[in-house]
């Protein structure tokens, strides 16, 4: 099976080499709860919703902490939460049509900032 890409296109890197995409609620709902950090090194996550919202995220019973990116429409960075700790609940300030979630210290090693452009 073919890997795929997370790519900042507007960087030229390589974000995550491979991820899953969630779209049910209930993939939303459980997203790395109660997994070893591990999991997201491996596949990152790609929320994926039908309309921009303010989407807020907590770490409950996720042990270890992440970076996340919230995507417009045009899948471009509008808003950064990087090294999200354990047992922690972020709101954003700004809309998203999609959400990642990445190992910690992705977004300070890719060099991602707001306005970026992903791709996958």
């Amino acid at each position: 099976m073919m890997k795929k890409n997370l790519r900042n296109t507007t960087r030229k890197t390589i974000l995550a080499k491979d991820f899953r995409i969630c779209r049910s609620p209930w993939s939303k709902a459980i997203g790395l709860m109660f997994s070893k950090e591990k999991k997201v090194k491996e596949k990152s996550l790609i929320f994926e919703f039908s309309n921009e919202g303010k989407r807020a995220l907590h770490m409950w019973f996720v042990p270890y902490s992440i970076d996340v990116l919230f995507l417009d429409e045009k899948k471009q960075v509008v808003e950064m939460k990087e090294r999200f700790k354990p047992w922690h609940y972020y709101s954003p300030k700004n809309k998203s049509k999609y959400v990642i979630e990445l190992p910690a210290g992705t977004v300070k090693k890719c060099k991602t900032r707001i306005g970026d452009k992903m791709a996958w």
